[in-house]
């Protein structure tokens, strides 16, 4: 079976993050720019090729100040490593609802790991315009100091101001590039 691209459709998704805040609130965040390549054998995900780039730069919490520490080398050290980046190595086949487990490797700075994410598969639809589009909805867990994100902060009373582990949290719509001529 010939092999199928497919590209995210950036304006019908969004690459999100949680993470807690002095133990007692989330705070939520994502990436502003990004980039996926997929490739499948048809319509079928189960062996997907997956390769997807986020700028660091990019990073919004809402927040100017806190994005910009973020951008600091004290996290992300946006001006020397500007993306981060996932790689997929397996996914399992689809259980009877349709989703998978991806297993990969992520890069945050100069540290690769592997990492676990539950993906739920939405589906194939054709929009209005005759494009094919596929929906997934990724979640998964890291802690950020395995990727180096190593700064810490004590309250006055001794409490943690933030957590190590951030929830990943995304939703990807697909759309099947037309083959070349």
């Amino acid at each position: 079976m010939a092999a199928t691209n497919w590209a995210i459709d950036p304006a019908h998704s969004e690459i999100n993050f949680r993470v807690k805040h002095m133990m007692i609130s989330t705070v939520t965040g994502g990436f502003e720019t990004f980039n996926a390549e997929v490739e499948t054998e048809g319509e079928n995900f189960s062996n997907a090729k997956i390769s997807f780039t986020a700028d660091t730069a990019s990073i919004n919490t809402r927040n100017e100040q806190r994005d910009g520490h973020l951008r600091s080398a004290e996290f992300f050290d946006s001006e020397r490593v500007p993306q981060l980046k996932f790689e997929a190595k397996e996914a399992t086949a689809p259980d009877a609802d349709g989703n998978y487990t991806l297993h990969g490797d992520l890069t945050i700075r100069d540290t690769t790991k592997p990492v676990t994410l539950k993906v739920e598969f939405g589906g194939i639809a054709v929009d209005p315009w005759g494009n094919t589009r596929a929906g997934f909805e990724i979640n998964g867990e890291i802690n950020r100091k395995d990727f180096s994100l190593v700064w810490d902060a004590v309250t006055e009373t001794g409490g943690i101001v933030l957590a190590d582990n951030v929830r990943i949290h995304c939703h990807v719509e697909l759309i099947k590039q037309q083959a070349a001529a």
